[in-house]
């Protein structure tokens, strides 16, 4: 005869099928990763310094953000001052300059987009077409040569060629009978000066993005086109524009969510008590607010604020792209 040994059931208290359905669904996931960090830990390892620098100087100076919403004290510290909440801001858009702020940061942003974004395009497409390659290599050395050069450097060669007195402009200007102008005091020219100054050191790094986009295109699309009968531009609209549109969707999404942080750099160099009406941005007013005029927390509130609309209109801008496009930044 058969003897059956009985089988214990579970203690109560060890809720043993809730732990195996736990661990069941925290395994895959754990194995997974550690078998990435196994397969590409050194791919893992060139991420940690980028990392650290977003963490150090993106992530932590976010906390101080609360110096916006205080009477800042630099004896008492970031915690100690006062807090007095909204009233930076409120006295900001009291400001008569608020307005005037927002509409040169506006107006100079989206003029610098609607330059450079297309001018940086053709320039890809028009490289792609080149077939001498000492010809091409030497217009992207040339075009791409200028983004290496700093800033001040622009600015100052700018206003060397603009002198009204020795710039080449007017020099040949004069040739023709025509007064000299001074451009750099007249406030009318300064977003002109500004944004082509821009496309010229610029226009060829962004090309090379697109040029990159252009190189992933299957070049049985172009041989398909030729059998077909069309021409270079037919093959240009219908093959090559497409294959960049995402890539071109991503960088005017990631453009026009910048579009009130235009750089600060190139403003300032460029500005002089006369084009100042049209020279004076968001950026420029919270450098002299905060550091020439040592008031922290207008500043700070300036900042966030400009932050604030940047990243409603990134947001606005990527749902409008993906719906037009099915491209953006995410889903």
């Amino acid at each position: 005869m058969t003897t059956l040994t009985p089988v214990r059931p579970p203690a109560p208290d060890v809720p043993l099928g809730r732990d195996r359905r736990r661990r069941k669904r925290e395994r895959p996931g754990i194995r997974g990763l550690r078998r990435s960090l196994r397969r590409h830990w050194t791919l893992y390892l060139l991420m940690v310094l980028p990392l650290i620098w977003f963490a150090v100087f993106k992530y932590i100076p976010m906390s101080n953000a609360v110096i916006a919403f205080k009477n800042y004290n630099v004896v008492r510290g970031i915690w100690g001052s006062d807090w007095i909440g909204t009233r930076n801001f409120e006295l900001f858009f009291a400001n008569p300059v608020f307005w005037t702020l927002v509409k040169n940061t506006f107006l100079l942003s989206f003029y610098t987009v609607l330059a450079s974004f297309p001018i940086a395009i053709i320039l890809a497409l028009a490289l792609n077409e080149i077939r001498v390659g000492l010809f091409k290599k030497t217009v992207q050395l040339v075009t791409y040569a200028p983004y290496f050069i700093s800033t001040v450097v622009v600015v100052s060669m700018t206003i060397l060629v603009l002198s009204p007195r020795l710039g080449i402009v007017n020099e040949g200007l004069g040739f023709f009978g025509i007064p000299a102008i001074d451009f750099l005091g007249n406030p009318d020219y300064f977003r002109h000066i500004y944004v082509w100054s821009e496309v010229w050191q610029t226009a060829g790094y962004s090309a090379v993005i697109y040029l990159a986009a252009l190189a992933g295109i299957d070049p049985a699309l172009h041989e398909a086109a030729k059998v077909d009968g069309a021409g270079r531009l037919r093959r240009i609209w219908h093959v090559d524009l497409p294959g960049i549109m995402p890539t071109a969707v991503i960088i005017l999404v990631l453009a026009v969510g910048n579009i009130m942080a235009i750089g600060f750099e190139k403003a300032f160099l460029f500005q002089n008590p006369l084009n100042l009406s049209q020279a004076e941005i968001i950026a420029t007013y919270v450098y002299k607010t905060g550091l020439l005029n040592a008031d922290f927390s207008m500043a700070t509130a300036v900042g966030l604020f400009n932050s604030v609309i940047n990243l409603f209109l990134l947001l606005f801008v990527n749902v409008i792209a993906k719906r037009v496009t099915g491209n953006g930044l995410w889903s």
